[in-house]
């Protein structure tokens, strides 16, 4: 079954132009010899990296888009993780971003046609019929006693 994938690897800055596109040709043997194709190759050129890797603080960067199965993406991870001139390599299913993607472009979307549609005003409830205000009944409070007159009668 063929899914979609981002693979992204960064190779060393030393690289010659030349030797930079015969890896991504012989990469995209790989790919279309095991019956993927590569949708785009983006070479975005060199670029400082985050922290120090192999040595190097800097490092060409490329990034290829392909359709492929698991068994293909896993040749091409072999044929990443054996080639000298690459540092770093990183691949990314897509096919489960891109549908999780268009479920929240969906939901977007649905929100924003209830939020263009003119309010309409709920139907009035009918008020339930008044009720007679609660009477005041007086209660009786008992006298409180002085607490000097209580402390007599206890002494005595």
């Amino acid at each position: 079954m063929s899914r979609s994938y981002e693979v992204m690897f960064i190779l060393r800055p030393d690289v010659a132009e030349e030797d930079v596109d015969k890896l991504i040709a012989g990469f995209n043997t790989t790919v279309t010899n095991g019956g993927g194709s590569i949708k785009t190759i983006d070479k975005m050129g060199r670029r400082k990296l985050a922290y120090m890797v192999r040595k190097f603080n800097d490092g060409n960067y490329v990034l290829l888009h392909l359709d492929a199965d698991g068994a293909v993406v896993a040749e091409l991870e072999r044929r990443l993780r054996v080639s000298e001139p690459v540092i770093k390599f990183l691949t990314v299913r897509m096919d489960e971003e891109e549908k999780r993607l268009a479920k929240v472009r969906a939901l977007r979307a649905t929100r924003r046609k209830l939020s263009a549609e003119p309010h309409q005003q709920p139907q009035q409830q009918p008020q339930p019929a008044a009720v007679a205000a609660p009477v005041a009944v007086p209660v009786a409070v008992p006298p409180v006693a002085e607490p000097a007159a209580e402390a007599a009668q206890a002494s005595a």
